[in-house]
């Protein structure tokens, strides 16, 4: 049996769905992007184009629900398929975006560059249980207005996995979506095998931005799966309490699914968020709070509910150093998304409110989703009977270590982690030099780093796409020779 758990109850779910539907229609929400405004008025919608403010019939909603597809696979960059994003299935991808680094050496906080992205990408690629790449780390050595593609180019190169990425800028989607296509080999493939998704961040309350719905509506057009990330903060730019911004985040997510169901009936979306619990004392997000996962995984349960694919920052921590709160943050978040059956869990890596990525965190927390897959698979009965016959052998024997009953399903029934975690001696730890998690996994990181395969593109793929990503600035050619 599968283990699992409940959040919410099914006449509550019910309720934050009609009550979202409610503000949509009453209230209404704010549309910045002028292409979405004409979309809404050739739907017959009554926009209020003064203030850019449309209102949403229940009918229209429940309509662009049922389009929607229920399940989303991923490919990887040669076509293989990593997993499906549906029912309770779990893939984890590290968080997006992060404008610092963790410096594996100095253990401080510095701003990220390009080699940082790059060694980053390419542990992960080597993390067994963390299935999807993210556009993970912001290089601050390039040209802010191209780095969304900058980053997607070098994900591209250094990996094979798929890759939960987005745009900064408008203009950015036409060349990341050229450069997919490129990989891919055309339009048609990669709307069948879909390598990367779009995250697209609605900005609460109740808006979509030009940016956000310029990608909605661009994914939606080339079959791209778009993950909708509601951000709402508790008390500060939504309802203090958490069944209230659940309700909020359902609104928001809603207004942007009925959008890309108007542009293309079947566009692939992902009920995705990234709320917070805000604190008044310090005025800052608590991201990796019990109060936030309730919000995560209670609108999970909305999403569920309305049978769309999932998605939560989830196994993050609000620490600054590798410490005992990162670890119990994480593995909270973790553990919890997992039983929850979140389908994409963002979040491996981070810490320091999401504006920070870890290389050696990455790696420990390849460990705690490896144990999190171990957990939800539950316990399963291996003979029949369960026990009895083997107990039967310590009437000879005082253990059973060299059985061949033990042989056979120890590695399947024990999860057994690498040297990351220490399951050593107290001598044997002495011995080794006292090292912490935090120096295990930098040491691992640099093994790591050091038997990297290579996954380069083929050549001409990769001269391709270096062709599409080209930008005036020579520093940044510069670096495209790679």
């Amino acid at each position: 049996m599968r283990p699992n758990i409940k959040i919410l109850e099914d006449e509550i779910k019910e309720k934050v769905f009609v009550e979202a539907m409610e503000i949509l229609e009453e209230i209404g929400f704010f549309v910045e992007n002028q292409e979405a405004i004409e979309i809404l008025q050739e739907a017959g919608l009554n926009v209020d184009v003064e203030n850019r403010r449309v209102k949403l019939p229940p009918d229209l909603v429940k309509k662009s629900l049922q389009s929607a597809p229920s399940s989303i696979t991923l490919f990887d960059r040669e076509g293989k398929e990593v997993t499906k994003l549906e029912g309770d299935n779990i893939c984890f991808d590290p968080g997006s975006a992060a404008l610092n680094v963790l410096d594996p050496e100095t253990n401080k906080i510095r701003t990220a560059v390009t080699k940082d992205f790059i060694d980053f990408t390419k542990v992960v690629e080597q993390l067994e249980h963390i299935h999807a790449q993210s556009t993970a780390i912001i290089c601050s050595d390039v040209p802010e207005v191209v780095g969304d593609r900058y980053r997607l180019y070098l994900a591209l190169i250094y990996s094979k996995k798929p890759i939960v990425t987005g745009t900064f800028a408008k203009e950015s989607f036409e060349v990341m979506k050229d450069m997919l296509i490129a990989v891919r080999g055309d339009e048609k493939e990669l709307k069948n095998k879909p390598l990367a998704i779009f995250d697209a961040c609605p900005s609460p309350p109740l808006k979509w931005s030009n940016l956000t719905c310029q990608s909605i509506i661009d994914c939606a057009k080339y079959g791209i799966p778009s993950e909708f990330v509601s951000m709402p903060m508790t008390g500060a730019n939504a309802p203090v309490t958490l069944l209230g911004a659940i309700v909020q985040h359902a609104a928001e997510t809603l207004a942007g699914l009925v959008i890309t169901q108007l542009v293309s009936p079947g566009a692939p979306v992902i009920w995705g968020g990234s709320p917070a619990a805000f604190d008044m004392r310090k005025g800052t997000m608590y991201l990796a709070s019990v109060d936030t996962i309730l919000i995560d995984l209670g609108y999970t349960e909305i999403g569920k509910y309305l049978n769309l694919p999932t998605h939560a920052y989830l196994g993050m921590s609000d620490a600054k150093i590798l410490d005992m709160q990162a670890g119990f943050e994480t593995g909270m978040g973790t553990l919890l998304a997992g039983i929850k059956g979140v389908n994409m869990i963002s979040g491996a890596g981070m810490m320091n409110f999401e504006s920070t990525q870890s290389i050696q965190k990455v790696v420990i927390d390849n460990e705690i989703a490896g144990m999190t897959f171990k957990f939800i698979n539950g316990i399963i009965q291996r003979d029949e009977p369960i026990a009895k016959n083997l107990l039967k052998v310590f009437q000879e024997k005082t253990h059973l270590l060299a059985h061949d009953h033990t042989l056979k399903w120890f590695r399947e029934e024990l999860y057994l982690p690498s040297e990351v975690v220490d399951r050593s001696t107290k001598e044997e730890w002495i011995s080794k030099g006292r090292k912490s998690i935090g120096d295990r996994a930098n040491e691992q990181v640099k093994k790591l780093l050091k038997k990297y395969p290579g996954v380069t593109l083929d050549r001409d793929i990769l001269s391709d796409i270096s062709e599409i990503i080209k930008y005036k600035d020579n520093d940044f050619r510069s670096k495209l020779d790679i």
